[in-house]
């Protein structure tokens, strides 16, 4: 990790001009729901994701407060959880316009796009849901050893979804990003209509005062692998997701260990 990159940057400088100073910006990503801008940049020949809060004038969803407050959420995880597929977080640079999170750069692409490119054959949704089932459960496999560690440790996932996922089509790599509303749980609902993609969502991430917790992840979870794999899962597998996906929280896994442990289970017994 360039030292470089670490340099504090002036009390009144904006994440874009730093940036610009210590390196090369090839990449904005300003176009989301939450009001964060981040940055892909070179520096030292070295290659980095960059997240920011954005503008505090900028209040699409959430103010800038609430977008700090989830950056500082995401440095917790990143410090607390290491894993192959969750990109470092080599360190953290105040600006003036809040946090700057440095992660290591996720090479692959995003696999999810907007409803309307969905069906495109050349987007990376539908590549990626065209691909044999074998290589799609890989990437399961590792998007539930993610949750399983998470789950050991009392997390519940927030907001996940197929835009959380990058997957480099050459080299089979999968990168998980975006956790920054995993906290720990049970929670109440507190907002009705949680964050979130509706395809992925379970029915208490729709109710007022409702129970949040790892149950919740394992609909989430369940709700994952129908998405991607469809009626194609295996019969074993099938019934795993089946159950995860019950609408009453009771009749699920009790936990994501529980569910990844079922999961695990079946995969041993496809053959």
């Amino acid at each position: 990790m360039p030292v470089t990159i670490a340099t504090p940057a002036l009390p009144d400088e904006a994440p874009e001009h730093y940036l610009a100073r210590l390196g090369t910006v090839f990449a904005r990503f300003d176009r989301q729901d939450s009001g964060n801008v981040s940055y892909g940049v070179v520096v030292d020949g070295e290659r980095h994701f960059v997240k920011t809060a954005g503008h505090p004038d900028h209040a699409p969803f959430l103010d800038h407060a609430q977008r700090v407050g989830l950056l500082r959420n995401a440095v917790r995880l990143a410090r607390a959880y290491r894993h192959p597929a969750l990109p470092a977080l080599h360190t953290v640079v105040e600006s003036a316009h809040g946090p700057m999170l440095v992660y290591d750069w996720a090479d692959g692409e995003l696999v999810g796009v907007p409803r309307e490119q969905r069906d495109d054959p050349a987007s990376a949704y539908h590549r990626f849901r065209s691909l044999p089932a074998d290589r799609v459960l890989a990437v399961l496999d590792t998007v539930f050893d993610v949750h399983d560690l998470l789950g050991r440790n009392g997390e519940v996932a927030g907001d996940f979804y197929d835009g959380c996922l990058i997957y480099d089509f050459t080299t089979r790599d999968v990168a998980v990003i975006d956790l920054d509303t995993y906290r720990p749980g049970p929670y109440r609902n507190d907002m009705g209509r949680m964050f979130g993609s509706s395809r992925f969502m379970a029915p208490e991430e729709f109710t007022l005062g409702a129970l949040i917790d790892q149950r919740t992840s394992v609909f989430t979870m369940g709700r994952t692998a129908r998405v991607f794999l469809g009626d194609h899962l295996p019969g074993p597998l099938n019934g795993v997701v089946t159950r995860a996906c019950r609408p009453d929280p009771a009749d699920r896994h009790a936990s994501l260990p529980e569910f990844c442990a079922a999961w695990h289970d079946a995969r041993s017994h496809l053959g």
